[in-house]
């Protein structure tokens, strides 16, 4: 697999950065939009305006008119989107698994081998490609849909499989980007590590950013010193001697961070490519042993990594919701011979 395909130019999974800024006791009373203007580097009247339409711009976790006038004690967010900019998405007929969908949301179950959106040298054939054909059928007036209607909040890698909720309008867009950075929604991977993991539950903290010498792949820094920071909780699910079946719940959404960080606490997914996982990382390599994870890197040709659950409350409704995925075939299949090989054989480590 060519790396430049899948790698994509975001730090995070999370598609919205977040700007806060505290007003200063001194602050003499002044319209929000100028005062936004003279804090953002690059920032026209036009696009600051448009954001607080959009409600892209709280005061006080509350949104605000343009005639706002800020005061001194007021905590301003500015949520901006991240996405790379492009006048036109071209729409193709790509088959969608929507696991479920009203005027605000669609939830989608994405396959394996699938970018999220254009970049990166893949401008074609992509979810966003195909969810601007889908809405295109239902809506003749949109022909051309800029990539940041589309409402994506959040991505997951090409090949790793899972549920993704995409936004179908401005408010559910901005509510579901809010919650993202607050961190109230609930995201439930599953995925094969190699290894036998000392605890049964454990935290890993490190920031991840990118490798300072490998530009595609992105590393964790303990210490802090680069990258942003990231929270992963993992729970063992099932041990199968050499690898480990895990749950694991993001606190933050970097750019690769489960892959990284599992990598950084010495147990890489099964067949990572990117990070290590591709090769016999426990186990005597024998004849009979390599042939066995050889046949397993054929049935998943690809990292055992799948978001299975994903929550988080209704723009709308506020209600809260909660999707669940199967496990998809190549992943069940590996743990299947893993654990028909685990039962079977005595190993000695």
């Amino acid at each position: 697999m060519n790396q430049e395909e899948e790698i994509q130019e975001q730090d995070s999974e999370e598609l919205y950065e977040k700007l806060v800024i505290e007003i200063d006791k001194g602050q003499e009373p002044l319209r929000i939009d100028k005062f936004l203007m003279t804090r953002i580097e690059g920032a026209t009247r036009n696009k600051i305006q448009q954001g607080i339409d959009d409600e892209m711009v709280l005061v006080n976790e509350k949104p605000i008119k343009s005639n706002y006038k800020v005061k001194p004690g007021d905590k301003v967010v500015v949520f901006d989107n991240k996405s790379p900019e492009s006048t036109e998405i071209v729409p193709e007929n790509i088959p969608l698994n929507i696991v479920f969908e009203d005027e605000d949301i669609m939830i989608i179950d994405k396959p394996a081998g699938m970018v999220v959106h254009p970049g990166s040298g893949n401008y074609s054939g992509t979810l966003v490609n195909g969810i601007a054909y889908y809405l295109q059928q239902q809506s003749e007036e949109k022909k051309d849909i800029p990539l940041s209607r589309l409402g994506l909040v959040h991505r997951i890698d090409k090949n790793t499989t899972g549920l993704l909720v995409i936004a179908k309008n401005q408010h559910a867009m901005s509510h579901l980007a809010k919650q993202f950075f607050d961190h109230t929604v609930h995201r439930r991977y599953v995925a094969l590590a190699w290894g036998n993991f000392d605890e049964e539950s454990g935290t890993v903290k490190g920031h991840v950013g990118r490798h300072q010498r490998f530009r595609k792949l992105f590393t964790t820094y303990p210490d802090g010193e680069y990258g942003k920071e990231a929270i992963t909780h993992y729970k063992v699910l099932e041990r199968f001697n050499y690898v480990t079946l895990i749950e694991c719940r993001l606190e933050t959404g970097r750019t690769h961070q489960i892959r990284v960080h599992m990598q950084y606490i010495g147990h890489p997914l099964f067949n990572d490519d990117f990070y290590g996982g591709d090769r016999i990382v426990k186990g005597t390599v024998f004849t009979k042993y390599k042939q066995f994870v050889d046949n397993c890197f054929d049935l998943c040709p690809r990292q055992a990594l799948h978001a299975r659950e994903l929550g988080f409350v209704h723009p709308t409704t506020l209600k809260p919701m909660l999707f669940k995925s199967e496990l998809p075939e190549d992943i069940q299949a590996v743990i299947e011979k893993w654990r028909k090989y685990s039962s079977n054989r005595n190993i000695i480590e």
